[in-house]
């Protein structure tokens, strides 16, 4: 960082006259750089400065960029720029906050309305009502669409719109935190069910262990494997975020591909360790909270290989920074999660729910 007590930075009167004169000198900057990320690491060093200096007056100096190559920018050219990107926020407000003044959205209201038919199809379908799968199938469909619509608008505002300024991130990160811990809940409440059972099997089941006449699945064959799989995949992917933050993009590319292949790979020994398994879910409370943890948490793989594929679909699209990929973080956590679940899974369900057989 360079001191240049000559350079002033702009007030914000005359602000339409000083947005005017600036379009051209930011379609130049960024023209000049022919990088993409290059506006992404302004504008996310602008919103840092407007955050930190406030209004942005009393203070002077140059700042460098560290990127592929080194940009020098007049802190006063700066001020411009970043008078710009708060007027396109909002015309009526210069944004002397760190928050997102969310505009008003229909998705809110149209995913409740389409939950709403997917809970009443799945109980008709499971209760052999005409239609209800017809229901459950139209609610579901028109859930993902809003969802699209929805996470669409959010990754707009944060890669085109600026909008997720360092105060908005930590509220996201933390409300990303609470739905993992919700996750865990969930997790939690079939856990315990297979516990409840297993420390005190009834009469009815023999009172043993696996219960009389199930045939538990070996762990050291195909859940092993799994486990190996899922484990590496977490070391893939953590070496795709570390890519990413230095810059490297063919082996960030490369480390996605490695961990959606592994997701794959992963859902489809599970699905033939279920076609060829010796018990089925209507066996009794060993086969009802197998099939469900284990259900579950592939259905979590799915979700997150799914997460994994959009991340890499924006990489690709250049919608991530090193220093700002707050969607792959999330998708990174996530991924961890369904990595230290499984090993629950595999210990408990598998190791420990056999261990009277193998």
């Amino acid at each position: 960082m360079e001191n240049n007590n000559n350079v002033k930075f702009k007030n914000y009167e005359n602000l339409d006259k000083t947005l005017a004169e600036s379009e051209e000198l930011i379609e130049k900057l960024l023209k000049e750089n022919e990088m993409e990320e290059t506006s992404i690491h302004l504008k996310e060093t602008f919103n840092s400065l407007f955050l930190e200096y406030n209004v942005l007056d009393n203070n002077s100096g140059t700042i460098i960029f560290e990127d592929e190559e080194n940009i020098e920018i007049d802190l006063a050219d700066l001020n411009i720029i970043h008078e710009l990107i708060l007027h396109k926020k909002n015309k009526a407000n210069l944004y002397l906050h760190p928050f997102h003044i969310v505009s008003p959205s229909p998705w809110p209201f149209s995913a409740a309305m389409s939950i709403f038919p997917v809970t009443i199809g799945a109980v008709m379908y499971m209760h052999s009502y005409s239609n209800g799968l017809l229901l459950l199938l139209a609610g579901f469909i028109n859930v993902i669409l809003i969802a699209y619509s929805w996470w669409n608008d959010i990754v707009r505002e944060a890669t085109f719109e600026s909008a997720h300024t360092k105060k908005v991130q930590d509220g996201l990160k933390m409300g990303f935190i609470l739905f993992l811990v919700s996750e865990v809940m969930f997790f939690f409440a079939f856990f315990w069910a297979f516990f409840y059972f297993a420390l005190s099997p009834s009469v009815h089941i023999g009172c043993i262990w696996p219960p009389y006449a199930i045939t538990p699945i070996d762990p050291y064959m195909t859940p092993l494997l799994n486990t190996f799989i899922l484990l590496t995949s977490a070391i893939t992917i953590t070496y795709t975020h570390r890519r990413l933050r230095l810059g490297h993009s063919l082996a960030t590319y490369v480390g996605f591909i490695e961990t959606l292949f592994l997701a794959f790979f992963f859902v489809a020994k599970q699905f033939t360790e279920y076609l060829g398994a010796p018990f089925a879910i209507s066996d009794g409370v060993y086969g009802s909270t197998f099939y469900m943890i284990t259900g579950l948490h592939g259905s979590h793989v799915i979700a997150g290989g799914i997460f994994i594929l959009v991340n890499l679909l924006r990489f690709i699209e250049g919608h991530f920074a090193r220093n700002h990929h707050l969607g792959f973080l999330f998708g990174l956590w996530y991924w961890h999660f369904v990595d230290v679940i499984w090993i629950f899974v595999y210990i408990f369900v598998y190791v420990w729910g056999s261990w009277a057989v193998y």
